[in-house]
């Protein structure tokens, strides 16, 4: 069974790519998409529909540009993996999961463990919760076998 899973979250650790081996190593029928990971280039996004020199017009460009992108490549996801890193905080992750849940789209989230209180009504729409992308890896190969 071919999947589409959108990976959506924070962007300053390898998880993307682990979750990514471990559906190759297991021979996964998977096609992984995501927002911009490049920080720069999401920021920029909007840049060529005009230079801003609010700071405020400027980002909201690009969030426009960017959910675009993210709007598209979630709605023809058939699963949504959201990752929520302990350093930064990812509100354009808690925006991902309640998008998935307004429109009824399935999402795991993926977080550690202490982190759990302030992100307890995102894992309640969710499907499930892992903290490691092993965790992922594993509902992958469960939710794709034939």
């Amino acid at each position: 069974m071919s999947f589409t899973v959108y990976l959506s979250g924070e962007i300053h650790t390898e998880w993307r790519n682990e979750i990514k081996e471990g559906a190759q190593k297991n021979g996964l029928d998977i096609e992984f998409v995501s927002a911009e990971t490049d920080h720069d280039a999401s920021d920029a996004a909007g840049d060529h529909l005009g230079g801003e020199s609010n700071p405020f017009w400027h980002d909201h460009k690009s969030a426009k540009v960017n959910a675009i992108r993210t709007k598209t490549l979630i709605e023809k996801s058939n699963l949504v993996i959201v990752r929520f890193g302990n350093e930064y905080k990812q509100w354009n992750a808690a925006f991902d999961a309640g998008y998935c849940a307004a429109q009824g789209k399935t999402y795991v989230t993926l977080h550690s463990g202490d982190i759990v209180h302030p992100l307890k009504e995102v894992d309640a729409a969710a499907m499930a919760w892992a903290t490691t992308t092993d965790q992922v890896v594993e509902i992958l190969k469960y939710v794709t076998k034939a």
